[in-house]
């Protein structure tokens, strides 16, 4: 229930407020460039669970370990805990596929957040009915395991530019994406309300300045 609460916070202030709050909190990149969405008004919020990808190379992969082997691996087991963000690092490959709507059907029913992927993913119809947000690169039309293969999971991760370290929270909305270090969380949703609230009074006061201006 709280991460709900804080997810519903989260929508409210924006990529941009929440990127601000973090910026007054830590120095590193926490921003995340706009990226694609089967449904861009949905907003994903949550805890991150995360893959990466590298080159394939055939000598490398193991009996099974496919997809699946890494969706369950990062998200805990079988039954993962609800509100995770699984979070995909592209190894490279930006506009090659990560995966679609066969492969992520798992993560539907499983109470997940969203698909974070910094690569293509395939079948936006499908993405599109299921109960989780997806924010990836764009859509995709070609398989792309014979460029790219899931190689570890659990370990930090980079996306856009940015470090994400699994338990981190991962905010995506139609303009941009914020990664939230667990442990400031509340710090910057707090911070993130000051900033807004500052804003209101800056934009009243700017505003009073045109007023006096037209006089």
């Amino acid at each position: 229930m709280e991460d709900e609460t804080l997810a519903a916070k989260a929508a409210r202030l924006g990529c941009a407020t929440l990127v601000d709050a973090v910026g007054r909190v830590h120095r590193h990149r926490v921003h995340i460039p706009s990226m694609a969405s089967p449904d861009p008004s949905r907003t994903l919020f949550g805890r991150a669970a995360t893959i990466s990808f590298m080159p394939y190379r055939e000598d490398l992969v193991e009996p099974g370990h496919d997809f699946g082997y890494f969706f369950y691996g990062a998200l805990g087991g079988r039954a993962p805990g609800p509100g995770q963000v699984l979070v995909l690092s592209s190894g490279g490959y930006p506009d090659v596929s990560h995966g679609g709507g066969t492969k992520l059907s798992r993560a539907d029913g499983h109470g997940l957040a969203g698909v974070l992927a910094d690569g293509r993913l395939r079948d936006f119809d499908q993405l599109r009915g299921y109960s989780f947000a997806t924010w990836c690169r764009g859509e995709a039309v070609r398989w792309g395991g014979d460029t790219v293969m899931p190689h570890a999971f659990g370990i930090a991760v980079e996306i856009s530019g940015v470090c994400v370290n699994p338990g981190d929270y991962v905010y995506m909305d139609s303009a941009g994406g914020v990664v939230i270090p667990s442990a400031s969380l509340h710090r910057v949703i707090d911070i993130a309300e000051e900033v807004t609230a500052e804003e209101a009074v800056a934009t009243k006061i700017i505003r009073a300045e045109a007023a006096q201006a037209e006089k």
